[in-house]
């Protein structure tokens, strides 16, 4: 009898198509949460409460689907904290993000949100400025905070399911949900703070918060995975699966 032929092995796909998706999906995230918010201003003036609802609902549905459609290819972390806690949670068992693809997702997605603001405003016809929406308010911050380590826990939680369409539709539902029930609308995402300061629109953010924010964001990325140890011990053994598992690829 013949020997059976030994299957190719598998592997992540190659890092520049996986940094390309975090480019494409933080960008995408980025018009979605930026031109919602345009088009709520220009289609409910005068109504801020209709405005974020428009705006969060767009928002939820959105990311749910960019998670679904990138993230077999890089994970769908869309979120500079999410790789990071992704990798500092996997360091030792190297179940997740290596350290040498850190600095390549995190230049994408920041990049990538970026350049979704401004082609949000080759869209709308409006021109990039600097954001004058003051966010910086011990309130806000602590809104950040919260925001932040309720995603973090919730992604990695999830991880251990290996599910990727739940996990895209509740962190749709969360992100959308903590628009209302935190004060500063729920950001949470570095890379999507600093696009936002780039539009001095309904969604934008003055530059002098920028900074305050993604702190607070960290802290609550720090905050978010002390909870997942306490509550999920093993939690390290399915870093790989954040956001979504990514499909592997055969090597010939």
């Amino acid at each position: 009898m013949k020997p059976p032929i030994a299957s190719p092995p598998l592997s992540r796909p190659h890092l520049a198509r996986r940094a390309a998706a975090e480019f494409v999906g933080t960008g995408l995230l980025v018009t979605v949460v930026v031109g919602s918010g345009i088009a709520a201003q220009r289609l409910s003036p005068g109504n801020v409460g209709l405005q974020l609802l428009e705006n969060s609902l767009t928002t939820a549905l959105g990311l749910a689907v960019l998670i679904l459609m990138l993230g077999p290819v890089s994970g769908a972390h869309f979120n500079p904290v999410v790789s990071i806690a992704d990798w500092l949670l996997s360091r030792r068992a190297g179940t997740g993000l290596p350290l040498r693809d850190l600095s390549p997702y995190l230049v994408a997605q920041t990049l990538g949100g970026i350049a979704g603001t401004l082609l949000t405003g080759v869209m709308f016809d409006i021109a990039p400025a600097f954001s004058e929406n003051q966010r910086a308010t011990s309130g806000h911050l602590v809104g950040e905070v919260v925001a932040t380590a309720g995603l973090v826990l919730l992604i990695f939680a999830l991880a251990r399911t290996g599910n990727g369409r739940v996990t895209a539709a509740a962190v749709g539902a969360y992100i959308g949900a903590a628009y209302w029930f935190t004060s500063s609308t729920s950001f949470a995402n570095p890379a999507v703070t600093i696009a936002r300061m780039f539009t001095d629109t309904f969604a934008g953010i003055a530059p002098t918060a920028v900074l305050p924010f993604i702190l607070a964001q960290l802290i609550g990325a720090a905050l978010g995975l002390a909870l997942l140890l306490i509550f999920y011990p093993t939690a390290a053994r399915t870093a790989g699966d954040v956001v979504v598992p990514v499909q592997p690829e055969h090597q010939p």
